[in-house]
């Protein structure tokens, strides 16, 4: 699939009349298992005619750890570069207009159908990821990534206008992982933070359809070497799925391979670029190798830890998502809000 197309307002766009209810319900759906901080899924989405609208929900920003909405927008770039995958799985290129209206800071972009474009066989790969793809909290199995794996990984990011950083040096991977545990004691301690994370660690049975349910994360936490610490979600309840062990579980648990997604700048659309380039990555990587993501955004979080990891691990490129990436046990579940909860008419 190709980067995405943008147009100004002025170009002439194909006209192809609205898009039927079905396929509109099938690109929102689609798009709402795209990843999010906290599977807040900060965003919703206005069809009208032959475009789709996708705004930020600025209610489900994080107010204490995320106060720039830069997660945000980075979790809604990751639904949109699925809006865009579904769209040519419905047999269009899809026309994006990134950040159309200066006056209107919350809409993200217009995704229009193009000229028609018969999907090719990538294209309904990838789109068949889009929910298989699931988030890992925890240690990963002991294979090791395939040496091909990575190279097509960087390609996918720089086609998104991002960089794909690989922590290859253990000095690296040890002192990112030591700056994760720093930032998530940080967190710990501050009563405002960890309020903000329990609002999106329902109890168990609930029937909300966002945040991080317990049979999203292990009941114990599982250490890697270097430990990059999760969040804790149980809050000392004992809530979480326990780990089966399987045939072939390694003696010590795995870190996986340590990463970083950095741009060039970092305003809306650096951060815009950054989450579809993490999609991208994802589902390429669940695509090739059935490859899963932990993300670690403790250290981003704290203002003074991104610009150490700016100046000294991105080669000045700014920081956007810290994660790793390896084979993990299945089982972790997810849940999303449905098309009809994210849908409202666009103005």
């Amino acid at each position: 699939m190709s980067a995405t197309h943008q147009r100004n307002r002025d170009e002439s766009e194909p006209d192809n009349g609205p898009i039927n209810d079905n396929d509109v319900r099938q690109v929102i759906e689609a798009a709402g298992w795209a990843p999010s901080v906290h599977n807040t899924q900060p965003w919703w989405f206005g069809p009208r005619g032959s475009r789709i609208s996708l705004h930020a929900d600025v209610e489900r920003r994080l107010e204490v750890a995320d106060p720039d909405g830069r997660e945000m927008v980075i979790s809604c770039g990751a639904a949109l570069f699925t809006v865009r995958i579904a769209v040519r799985k419905l047999g269009y290129e899809p026309v994006v207009h990134l950040l159309p209206d200066p006056d209107r800071p919350g809409l993200i972009a217009d995704v229009s159908l193009g000229r028609p474009e018969p999907a090719i066989e990538d294209v309904e790969r990838l789109f068949a990821q889009v929910r298989r793809r699931r988030t890992h909290r925890g240690a990963f199995r002991s294979e090791t990534l395939p040496a091909s794996l990575l190279p097509k990984l960087r390609v996918e990011a720089t086609l998104e206008g991002a960089t794909l950083r690989v922590a290859v040096d253990t000095h690296t991977r040890t002192a990112l992982a030591a700056l994760t545990e720093a930032a998530e004691h940080v967190q710990r301690l501050n009563p405002r933070h960890v309020s903000e994370a329990a609002r999106w660690a329902p109890v168990p049975g609930s029937s909300r359809r966002d945040g991080i349910h317990e049979g999203a994360y292990r009941r114990e936490p599982e250490r890697t070497e270097p430990y990059f610490p999760g969040r804790d979600f149980a809050r000392g309840h004992g809530w979480g799925t326990e780990r089966q062990a399987s045939a072939g579980d390694p003696d010590e648990n795995m870190t996986g391979l340590v990463a970083i997604v950095t741009t060039a700048g970092d305003d809306r659309a650096d951060w815009l670029r950054a989450g579809q380039a993490l999609q991208r990555i994802l589902l390429r990587a669940c695509a090739e190798e059935d490859v899963s993501a932990a993300f670690h955004t403790q250290a981003l979080e704290v203002p003074e830890l991104r610009e150490f990891i700016r100046t000294r691990f991105c080669a000045g490129e700014h920081p956007q998502m810290l994660l790793r990436l390896g084979v993990a046990d299945s089982g972790l579940t997810s849940v999303r809000r449905p098309p009809e909860d994210v849908t409202r008419q666009a103005p």
